[in-house]
């Protein structure tokens, strides 16, 4: 990514950070940054393309966050994920719910159902499977953080809630049919 448009989105992210998505204008982030709002266009185009621009800097620092450790049996991957979901969700509530509304979103999905279908087929589940149950996981995660930190969820579930949602949906994984050749770790 260009260093200035970086720049750009690092204060826009920022700027939601602290005062909401309703405060971002590009005046607003333009003052952050010692320009005027017409010296951002070149690096962000417009607003919606400033807010397209978060969602991909929210795909890029979860998967940062996540990094795919290879090292890991499935259901360690599918609970690192799950974390790591959650953890951006709470680092920047304000821009998280942009993942499900702005149309840069479909690609931050897209990599959130790779990730899943990655996990889901070392798990061993049936090629035919793993599209629904990848959908249904990703559906949870983004449903689940985006409920909560909007403040939608009907009461704040502690995080042992979390952790035994995700115990149940690995339950779930293990329970598709294992395809013949498929490694299934003990234990986890």
């Amino acid at each position: 990514m260009d260093e200035k448009r970086q720049l750009i989105l690092d204060q826009a992210l920022a700027l939601v950070d602290e005062r909401g998505l309703a405060a971002v204008s590009m005046r607003a982030v333009a003052e952050r940054i010692g320009l005027t709002s017409m010296a951002l266009y070149p690096y962000v185009g417009g607003k919606d393309a400033l807010l397209d621009g978060l969602v991909d800097l929210l795909r890029l620092e979860l998967g940062a966050s996540y990094g795919e450790p290879a090292d890991l049996d499935w259901r360690h991957r599918l609970r690192a994920l799950a974390r790591a979901v959650r953890a951006l969700s709470r680092a920047h509530p304000g821009a998280y719910p942009l993942l499900l509304t702005r149309p840069a979103a479909a690609v931050a999905a897209s990599w959130l159902t790779a990730a899943l279908r990655g996990v889901l087929d070392d798990a061993g589940v049936p090629r035919a499977g793993v599209p629904r149950l990848a959908r249904l996981l990703g559906c949870y995660l983004l449903g689940y953080t985006t409920a909560e930190v909007t403040g939608t969820m009907p009461e704040t579930p502690p995080d042992a809630d979390f952790e035994a949602d995700l115990t149940d949906l690995i339950r779930m994984v293990e329970a598709a049919e294992v395809q013949p050749n498929a490694v299934r770790p003990c234990g986890g």
